[in-house]
This record gives C-alpha cells, sequence and structure tokens, in this order.
C-alpha cells in the first residue's frame, strides 16, 4: 500500500501519516490502533506504542506532572451530524457446517440523534496467521477474499437494503448498507428503532477458530450463538479486552446445548464497555488440527 492509501485508510490526512512515519511528530495512541487495524499487524504496532510509552513515562515521570488520560477516540461510524446511534441489541450467529461458515448478524438500531440516518457501517475482516502479518499477507495476495464468495445479504424492516463498498481489500472489507432500494428510501428518523439483518458466507480456509465483536457503538446487548457438528466434538472458550485491560476469561461461559446433530454454544452480556473486544475460540476434538489457521470477523 502506499502512504496515501495507508493514511485513507486510517481517516487521517496523507501529509500527517507522512510526518509520523519520518519521526517529526509523537505516535498517539489512537494512531497506532488505527495503523494496527488497517495494516492487519495483528497488535503488533500497537505493542510497540504501548514499549514506547512506558519507556517514555519512565523517562520523564520525575519531572513531570502524571499523564493526562487521552481524549475518547472519535467515532469509528462517520455518520451525519446530529445523529447517535445505539444498538439495542447485537446478535451474531455462526454456523459451520464442515467445510464453510455462514454468519448472520442482526441489530436493533435507535436514533437518539436529531437527524436522520441514512446509512450504516459494518466491517468484514480476516487473519489467517496472528502475530505473523506477513505471512497472512501473502496468503490473502494469492487468496484474496471475493465479494462473490461472501454473497453479501442486507435486509432492514423485511425489505432489501442496498450496499455500497467503502474499503475493498484483499482481507478486508467496509462496506455501507444503505437505506433504501429501487422502491425507495426509509430513513432511520430520530426516536426511531428497526432491526437491520446481513448474512455472508466464507469458506474455513480463510476463516480459523475464532469469532471476535468489537463494540464501536454504545450496546445494550450482545449474544453469539456458534453452531457446530456434534460429531466434531467442539469445545469453546473466550476473552475479552478494553481499551484500558489486556485480554483476560470472560466473565460468564459460554453456554453449551446439544440438539440433534447440532452443538450450539450461546453467550450474551449487557452494556458491554465502548471499544471492547469479545473473541471466542473453539477446538474440534474429534477432528486433528490442519493448521494454525485463524480468522478475525467483526
Amino acid at each position: 500500500m502506499s502512504k496515501r492509501a495507508i493514511a485513507l485508510a486510517m481517516g487521517f490526512d496523507p501529509s500527517y501519516a507522512s510526518h509520523m512515519e519520518s519521526g517529526r511528530h509523537k505516535p498517539t495512541e489512537e494512531f497506532a490502533r488505527l495503523a494496527d487495524e488497517a495494516l492487519n499487524a495483528g497488535k503488533a504496532i500497537w505493542r510497540r506504542w504501548c514499549d514506547y510509552e512506558q519507556a517514555k513515562n519512565r523517562e520523564t515521570r520525575a519531572r513531570r506532572p502524571p499523564v493526562v488520560p487521552p481524549a475518547p477516540r472519535r467515532s469509528e461510524e462517520p455518520y451525519a451530524a446530529g445523529s447517535a446511534l445505539v444498538v439495542e441489541h447485537d446478535a451474531a450467529r455462526l454456523q459451520y457446517d464442515g467445510c464453510s461458515y455462514r454468519l448472520t448478524m442482526r441489530r436493533l438500531l435507535r436514533n437518539t440523534g436529531t437527524e436522520p440516518v441514512t446509512r450504516y457501517l459494518i466491517r468484514i475482516s480476516v487473519d489467517r496467521y496472528p502475530g505473523d502479518p506477513e505471512r497472512s499477507n501473502a496468503h490473502y495476495r494469492t487468496h484474496p477474499l471475493t465479494w462473490d464468495e461472501l454473497g453479501l445479504t442486507t435486509t432492514c424492516r423485511g425489505e432489501a437494503m442496498r450496499w455500497q463498498a467503502k474499503h475493498d481489500r484483499d482481507a478486508f472489507k467496509e462496506v455501507w448498507l444503505l437505506f433504501d432500494n429501487e422502491h425507495g428510501r426509509f430513513p432511520l428518523y430520530p426516536g426511531e428503532s428497526v432491526w437491520i439483518e446481513y448474512a455472508y458466507a466464507i469458506s474455513d480456509d480463510k476463516w480459523g477458530n475464532w469469532f471476535q465483536r468489537a463494540v464501536r457503538l454504545p450496546t445494550e446487548q450482545l449474544e453469539v450463538q456458534l453452531i457446530f457438528p456434534a460429531a466434531l466434538d467442539p469445545v469453546v472458550w473466550g476473552t475479552e479486552t478494553s481499551m484500558t485491560a489486556e485480554a483476560s476469561p470472560l466473565r460468564t461461559p459460554p453456554v453449551r446445548s446439544d440438539d440433534g446433530e447440532l452443538r450450539q454454544f450461546t453467550w450474551i452480556t449487557t452494556t458491554p464497555a465502548l471499544h471492547a473486544r469479545y473473541r471466542l475460540e473453539w477446538r474440534f476434538r474429534a477432528r486433528p488440527e490442519r493448521d494454525t489457521n485463524q480468522g478475525e470477523f467483526k
């Protein structure tokens, strides 16, 4: 990627990114996080920034006041001014058939602002080899994520929604879901709530044994369902990470239930912290691991 492409992907002016790379400006927490996401660096950039901050603080702690907490990050959902989306319920259903995964996302959105909302941003990103960005990048250059294989479908109020690609890269997609179709427009007006749903599928050579949810908007309830063939004897566990804490075990375990040939795991949390990340991982005890490949979808 060029410097300009990286800067635009992060939402910064290209000149600012150039100054940061050359060392003329000191890196910020926001810059490190966005750079890590844009480059699929597996938190390598973020860890380097943390090391930098710790070293800087050790050198200056005796001669400067305590570091002021950073200002809240800018909104990652650049909606119209005056809009304020809240997610009343976020439900993810991921089903694996032994060869491919199908994800269905349902969200109940409420507009608490003063302006109508006409679009909603979603993200799809994959990383088959976490911690080894060069290997992952090489894999997706050869086997890029494509729109045809995703087969993205979107609905609102029972009607199809148009969608528009914002970013289209080998291992990362950003998509605007538009509150309109060929029959007309149906904006989400202030005070209204509405369910939206979108779904896509992908083969397991690009999606590994973990699924992550990132809380990017105020959310009241978050739910994840994982459904696997019972014959694979799956086991599931999870971790959570926040802006102020490293990964730790989920506070509550996924609940298992068996239904014939399927085994389902359900995990629910209420009022999750903004920018928190919840990751569920699994292993199939009845099938030897073919590789250490893993993937991430948000």
